[in-house]
């Protein structure tokens, strides 16, 4: 069994972030900037919006970001995506989930302009990427694709089994697969047979949030396994730890294995940078055009 480095490839990634943003203001003076918002205080969120923010700057791009408390109503959060949305400054624009009950995220992400949509939320990105448009891609099905990159030279014909129908990762995943010409299956916790399923597959991508569903047994020899789970456990010593949906102990006769923590997460964090770079380059040469 292969472990794919994810921390790896996400730096390799970040420094051809920061390469193509100096070349860039270069050339035309523009630097990326990334809207970062926060509503509330989430713990979790507050960690995941600094990790964000000290990369945005290790990258050389510029941030710009917004704490709201959790009182904020939906038709203010509302108000300052639209500054943002008419802001030249601003290339990329995320709303850090999940918001506070009283406000429904589907308006929320709907408000941002498509091209400033770095988190591929937004139904005209997602719209373009079941049509093989170009599209602003979700940053973790788009950091799992880059890992799969490093490890299968064609996938032409190979199966893929994807365990997790979600918005976020299993739908658009499946779609970046089909892409690229696999025959892919989508699962979830309640498909029958799952193990039966995943057995046919050369790629299996989990993503349920269920620590411990993929077992080694249900993983044929050479498959790879992309494990995209996160969750938090109690170990053998009381303290929290990070595991994943995969039982790694199980697959030592996988091909390729993302280990978690240090598979997919990094490169997500490193995708976004990247569909922020790739949204600043775009809004550039649409200056160029209009010039």
């Amino acid at each position: 069994m292969q472990l794919i480095d994810g921390k790896a490839l996400a730096a390799s990634l970040l420094e051809e972030v920061a390469e193509g943003t100096r070349a860039l203001a270069a050339s035309s003076g523009i630097t990326p900037g990334l809207a970062v918002i926060l509503v509330g205080e989430d713990p979790a969120s507050e960690i995941y919006v600094r990790r964000k923010l000290v990369q945005v700057a290790a990258a050389g791009m510029a941030s710009f970001e917004h704490r709201l408390p959790a009182t904020t109503t939906q038709a203010e959060l509302l108000a300052l995506i639209g500054r943002l949305n008419r802001d030249a400054a601003v290339h990329g624009i995320l709303v850090q989930l999940p918001l506070p009950p009283h406000i429904q995220p589907a308006p929320v992400l709907d408000g941002i302009d498509p091209a400033k949509d770095v988190d591929g939320f937004h139904p005209v990105n997602v719209g373009r990427l079941s049509t093989g448009g170009d599209a602003l891609v979700p940053c973790t099905p788009l950091g799992c694709i880059r890992l799969l990159d490093t490890v299968i030279d064609a996938y032409k014909g190979l199966k893929a089994v994807v365990i997790g129908k979600s918005n976020i990762v299993g739908k658009p995943l499946a779609l970046l697969l089909l892409e690229r010409e696999c025959t892919v299956t989508v699962c979830h916790i309640h498909t029958r047979d799952l193990p039966g399923i995943v057995r046919t597959a050369d790629i299996v991508v989990v993503a349920a949030g269920s620590p411990g569903l993929l077992r080694g047994a249900w993983v044929k020899p050479g498959a790879v396994v992309i494990d995209v789970g996160i969750n938090r456990i109690a170990g053998p010593d009381g303290r929290a730890r990070i595991v994943g949906d995969a039982v790694i102990a199980e697959l030592d006769h996988a091909g390729s294995v993302t280990p978690v923590p240090g598979g997919v997460g990094p490169m997500t964090i490193a995708c976004l940078l990247s569909n922020t770079l790739s949204a600043a380059q775009k809004a550039a040469a649409a200056r160029r055009s209009a010039a």
